[in-house]
């Protein structure tokens, strides 16, 4: 029979063990979130033969389950490697070959050890070394690895610790160090209990560093900025709620303008390792204080975000911080219409297409429409009854000619103005024909670099047509009510007018949402009618609503008229704008 130095063993729970997580309010705690002293660790120690993790190469397994700074359980065993053991590694460890000839291989032993580690945190001096070979033991032989929480007392001890106090990070530096009863000694459950006792010493410097939590740990044995060290306070008594957050000067001046579905998670993720931009390290520098608004919902939370960063123009928000300088391509309204791009709409008659992001896609686009149809170029107001002086446009005949009276009002209307008119508002096909035959006729003749510009403009034109199509669908609506389930029942609900959102609310778990609906209703804001297809609300600001409400799970409650989209709208155009991306 094996001598129980060569079996699994694992001490009985004692009856006052308890081997699970703390709970909160009846509910499994976030382990992220959990104190340092509620957290249970799983502290593990291998001896191998020396050679690379290939799932074999184990000699000798030890384990040690601490909570609170009690041992609730260990795990310890001999394991045979399946090949001689180095004498090298006999001389470090004093294991020999004989002594794991009737030991269990790691395959017996790899069911016990992965049910000791369960929804534990896994502990390791010098953790990338120990995990290695669990990882190659499990794909070697069919189990998961179960991707445990893992903290490294190496690299952790490198964070605590000054450069004057150990002159290295070793264990043995570390347990003489810290006077730990149980000396390393080269021996799996010898090493894992010296660990066990670094472990512990070191948890009681990090209370200095303002670190208590598993999730605090884990981070802060990370690379971080001094900065995110220095200012990590202001991620402190944040909610746990949709919403929206500012980073703040000294000033009172908005430094920063996010959102996010829990305000207190994402505000501390900016004093982790997991933040690396330099603008943003900047800015931590010069905030003095975080300042949260709640919303009811996440579609709310986007809302007042982009309104904030239109309102202040935070120096460190890179987008949305401009909608007023969008550009609009304007089709005027007089004897002979023409394109001018402008910066507002008004009541004055005019068709508008757009909006663009910039001045350049406007142009594209009015090089296409000009390309496509016989629309004029020249700026001056003509008269219907009197000539003018022609163009050069018109002498090469690329122009109708509108000022020589060669064409009339009405010919001009039904040859150019009433065809773009429905192309900005339905069917864009009297554009896209053309300049699609002209793509294939440059194409034919191999001229290919003409052909991708006319391509360009083309895609610069239907951008912006299928995107006022989208929004003049709902902007036309003068109220629109929709609500969506979430996963824990309850439902969000978005009362929109023109295209704004004008008020937002959640109706939880066991309350009618129609009641809700009734309450939020009076309240909402009135939003007036105004020209153009965005009047109450920025671009952006209309395209989050209806990311939301093209939601499958989204549900229309009530609208005062219908929300379509022309039959035959630019929409239908879009394969040939992922086409001109590709």
């Amino acid at each position: 029979m094996p001598s129980p130095s060569q079996v699994p063993s694992a001490r009985p729970a004692a009856p006052g063990d308890r081997f699970e997580q703390p709970t909160l309010d009846g509910m499994l705690a976030d382990p992220l979130q959990l104190d340092l002293r509620h957290t249970t660790f799983v502290v593990l120690d291998l001896e191998t033969t020396g050679g690379a993790p290939d799932g074999a190469g184990i000699t000798e397994i030890g384990a040690v389950k601490v909570r609170g700074g009690e041992e609730l359980g260990s795990f310890g065993t001999l394991i045979n490697p399946g090949v001689p053991i180095p004498p090298f590694i006999t001389v470090l460890t004093g294991i020999t070959t004989a002594m794991t000839v009737e030991a269990p291989p790691i395959e017996a032993v790899l069911p016990s050890l992965l049910e000791f580690l369960s929804g534990a945190v896994l502990v390791a001096h010098n953790a990338p070394y120990d995990t290695g070979f669990l990882k190659a033991a499990c794909a070697a032989h069919g189990y998961r690895w179960p991707n445990p929480r893992i903290v490294d007392t190496v690299a952790l001890a490198r964070r605590v610790l000054l450069r004057d106090e150990v002159p290295n990070n070793k264990l043995g530096t570390l347990a003489a160090y810290f006077r730990v009863g149980d000396q390393p000694n080269h021996r799996a459950m010898a090493d894992a209990r010296a660990t066990v006792g670094v472990l512990h010493a070191l948890i009681a410097r990090l209370g200095g560093h303002r670190v208590h939590t598993l999730g605090d740990t884990i981070e802060f044995v990370k690379a971080v900025a001094p900065v995110q060290r220095a200012k990590k306070h202001l991620a402190e008594n944040l909610p746990h709620a949709p919403g929206v957050y500012l980073f703040r000067a000294a000033d009172d001046r908005p430094l920063y303008v996010g959102t996010s579905n829990d305000i207190a998670t994402r505000v501390r993720s900016y004093f982790t390792a997991a933040e690396r931009r330099a603008r943003i390290k900047e800015m931590l520098g010069a905030a003095v204080r975080v300042d949260a608004v709640e919303c009811a919902h996440a579609l709310e939370a986007q809302v007042r975000e982009l309104r904030l960063i239109a309102a202040h123009a935070p120096p460190y928000n890179r987008r949305s911080k401009h909608p007023e300088r969008v550009q609009w391509l304007k089709l005027t309204a007089e004897a002979f219409p023409r394109l001018s791009v402008v910066r507002q709409l008004t009541a004055d008659g005019a068709s508008y297409l757009g909006p663009f992001a910039g001045r350049a896609a406007a142009q594209a686009a009015v090089d296409a429409i000009h390309e496509a149809l016989p629309l004029r170029q020249c700026t001056p107001k003509l008269s219907p009854r009197k000539a003018s002086p022609a163009c050069a446009l018109a002498e090469l005949g690329k122009c109708p000619a509108p000022c020589q009276l060669a064409i009339s009002v009405e010919e001009y209307d039904v040859q150019a103005a009433a065809p773009l008119r429905a192309a900005f508002d339905g069917d864009p096909d009297a554009v896209v024909d053309p300049l699609l035959a002209r793509i294939r006729k440059l194409s034919d003749a191999q001229r290919y670099e003409d052909a991708a510009a006319v391509r360009d403009r083309l895609a610069a034109f239907l951008r912006a047509a299928v995107r006022m199509q989208r929004l003049s669908s709902l902007t036309s609506i003068e109220e629109l009510i929709a609500a969506r389930r979430t996963e824990r029942n309850a439902w969000e609900i978005a009362i929109v007018r023109r295209g704004r959102l004008a008020a937002a609310a959640t109706a939880e778990p066991g309350v009618h949402p129609r009641r809700t609906l009734d309450v939020l209703r009076p309240t909402a804001e009135t939003v007036l009618a105004a020209p153009g297809p965005t009047p109450a609300a920025t671009p952006e600001e209309t395209e989050r609503i209806l990311d939301w409400l093209e939601r499958p799970e989204t549900r229309l409650v009530e609208a005062t008229s219908g929300w379509a989209s022309p039959a035959r709208g630019a929409a239908r155009w879009k394969m040939l704008l992922q086409a001109s991306r590709a």
